[in-house]
């Protein structure tokens, strides 16, 4: 890999290999577009206005997506793979050093003033407008760990687990960006209580947006849900455990998962993750996937590192191939029915967990339900989420300048509202 005029700290998410896209706000500057590299950022609203994409003709057409249209990336998004790809590659060229493209940036100091911007100086924002959130259940591992907690062993996965991938309709309205304040609800945790939710917990995902929806009462083939990908973000999917174990018969969690999901600013596009495509787990049911379930590829997960810390210690390290269903298959379940994404859609993997010690993807499974506990450090323990609490996610592919990743997904958990 080539590198970069702008400096790359060691171990950064943010290398040439990457390229995400993300929306930031400063005091002065309200919500654009931008990527990330290094310990920068660049500005794709001015650097379009000042003809950063001159040398790119195939985008002047689309020009307005990182201008007009620049509060969120769904008009981007909606362009589809070909032109995210088309500009992910421009812009390495302009951030390589010395490259064809040095006259865009490389070279320009005064523009260079305008366009690249430090991390740590702006605000990031919800990097598109999410008109739906689907969560899924295709972590096996996990689902196989809580069925036993519920269920036992031998009844541990339904029968439909592996004919199909699980989920259910979440919260739009309630998904956040990394940094937002994380409130703990109330609820009815059992018959005549209301109370203030005391097993809060975490549930460590990836998410996939939609670039490209489908019409209603159109299905998608799972060829069909890969190319319809806009990228990925980390997910926190916040949950309230006592509320959910009452209300969740006989329609599934409603409040329960309803209150906070928290995902990473970055989005992660799928070009940038292909060198880290590996198998899924593999299905133990002996009865056929219905075609429109089936894929020609044998590698259709990432193999992505996820890390979640608790108040600076870790408790969880795991790896994103420990699923049962791909994105593709989830994507095309999803619109089996006929049923219509748009641009911007949110689906979440569900918890991912990993068999071995310190591999949970939630405080349920780690403290099985409660009766353990999870040490940080030697004189700290947590059964649930306490007051204060920050638990930060993250996740990387790769190593050196191959390095592929999407900063943090963090959020600190606050008392209730008193009622």
């Amino acid at each position: 890999m080539s590198t970069s005029w702008l400096p790359i700290p060691p171990n950064s998410d943010f290398t040439l290999s990457n390229i995400p896209f993300g929306i930031f706000s400063t005091p002065n500057t309200p919500p654009r577009p931008a990527t990330a590299i290094g310990a920068s950022l660049i500005d794709l609203h001015t650097f379009t206005s000042a003809s950063g994409f001159g040398a790119l003709p195939e985008f002047h057409p689309h020009l307005h997506v990182f201008q007009d249209s620049g509060s969120t990336l769904n008009a981007f998004a909606a362009l589809g793979q070909p032109i995210h790809n088309l500009v992910r590659s421009y812009l390495q060229e302009v951030l390589t050093a010395d490259g064809k493209y040095a006259h865009i940036l490389q070279t320009q100091p005064e523009l260079q003033k305008l366009v690249i911007k430090p991390l740590d100086s702006v605000t990031m924002c919800l990097p598109l407008a999410i008109g739906d959130y689907s969560d899924f259940y295709a972590g096996r591992v996990h689902a196989f760990n809580v069925g036993c907690l519920f269920r036992g062993r031998d009844n541990a996965l339904q029968k439909n687990y592996e004919q199909l991938p699980v989920g259910y309709h979440g919260r739009a309205s309630s998904v956040v960006v990394s940094g937002t304040e994380m409130r703990r609800p109330w609820g009815q945790t059992a018959e005549g209580v209301f109370e203030k939710c005391r097993k809060l917990d975490l549930e460590l995902e990836i998410a996939a947006f939609v670039a490209r929806g489908n019409g209603l009462g159109e299905s998608v083939s799972t060829k069909e849900a890969g190319e319809r990908i806009f990228g990925f973000v980390l997910m926190n999917d916040w949950s309230a455990r006592d509320i959910q174990s009452f209300e969740y018969v006989p329609l599934g969690p409603f409040t329960s998962k309803s209150f906070a999901t928290t995902i990473s600013p970055w989005v992660v596009l799928p070009s940038a993750l292909t060198p880290f495509l590996t198998a899924p787990l593999p299905r133990i049911s002996s009865i056929p996937l219905h075609p429109y379930l089936t894929e020609e590829a044998a590698k259709t997960v990432y193999d992505i590192s996820l890390t979640v810390a608790l108040n600076s210690h870790p408790i969880t390290r795991t790896s994103s191939k420990n699923l049962l269903w791909s994105f593709n298959q989830m994507l095309a379940h999803h619109a089996i029915t006929g049923c219509n994404l748009r641009t911007g859609d949110l689906l979440g993997s569900g918890t991912i967990s990993g068999e071995g010690d310190g591999e949970a993807g939630c405080l349920l499974e780690a403290t099985q339900g409660g009766k353990k506990v999870v040490r940080l450090g030697d004189e700290v323990e947590r059964a649930w989420l306490e007051d204060g609490d920050e638990v930060v996610i993250t996740g990387y592919c790769g190593n050196g300048d191959g390095r592929v990743g999407w900063g943090e997904c963090r959020g600190v958990v606050v008392p209730a509202r008193e009622l």
